[in-house]
């Protein structure tokens, strides 16, 4: 246990001592920007970047394609005639964003709790001095008194509403035919930059004619939103600050 605290110890040590070292490099890269603006993502493979896994979910027995003598229809198709929504990889769906949330909980918690003790005597076997010593009887002994009470108070109101549309694109087909969808968008406004980035697993059924989906039908549905530029900075406190509220206990 102690060998583990000391580890601890050399490893926000170390945290600490390097961090002029990371804020002087990250210092060094907003000189260089000072005056620009923030510069766009490249358009590149989502499964090419570092760090993609390719998703894996629990898959069902593959059934083989069965053929009718004489048929034009096949066992197993979703439709009579090819249409024009995402099937495969590379192609392209249309996801309209609609989230909203709003919650509102509160807590109160009160405790309270009052001792008291006391002890003492009035006489000695019927004496009011006590025997050798020629004393008077201590009427108190022992006296001890103790209160304590606290109070709790915490709420939480939240209400986020977002509601745009997003274009992604099919990064792969799992064996039983759903699609793993991921889309993003940047749009830059003056010294702003805001992304919005959509991923999950879709339903070939669940896309709509016109080859768009609702975002309440994804699975495993990772939605952000957010933002980098000059406003975003200011609203970010500094590295520092951030780091002594991690480490700091109180």
């Amino acid at each position: 246990m102690k060998l583990k605290a000391l580890l601890r110890q050399s490893s926000a040590i170390m945290l600490i001592l390097s961090l002029p070292v990371l804020g002087g490099c990250a210092a060094l890269d907003r000189i260089k920007q000072v005056g620009e603006q923030p510069a766009l993502s490249s358009v590149d493979n989502p499964t090419a970047r570092p760090g993609y896994k390719p998703v894996q979910m629990p898959m069902p027995t593959i059934q083989p394609a069965a053929y009718n003598a004489n048929s034009l229809w096949r066992n197993g198709s979703r439709a009579f005639f090819k249409d024009q929504r995402a099937h495969q990889v590379g192609d392209i769906l249309t996801v309209k964003v609609n989230f909203t949330d709003k919650a509102n909980i509160a807590n109160q918690t009160q405790r309270s709790r009052t001792n008291a003790e006391d002890s003492g005597i009035d006489n000695f076997f019927g004496r009011t001095k006590v025997p050798l010593i020629n004393s008077a009887v201590p009427t108190r002994i022992f006296t001890a008194d103790s209160n304590a009470s606290s109070e709790g108070k915490g709420s939480v109101t939240r209400q986020e509403a977002l509601t745009t549309n997003v274009a992604g694109v099919v990064t792969q087909v799992l064996p039983n035919g759903n699609l793993v969808i991921e889309g993003k968008q940047e749009i830059r406004v003056n010294f702003e930059v805001r992304e919005l980035i959509v991923a999950g697993v879709v339903r070939p059924e669940d896309i709509e004619s016109d080859n768009t989906i609702d975002s309440n039908k994804i699975a495993q549905a990772r939605i952000a939103y957010g933002g980098r530029g000059q406003i975003t900075d200011v609203q970010q406190p500094r590295y520092g600050q951030q780091v002594l509220d991690v480490l700091l206990p109180f």
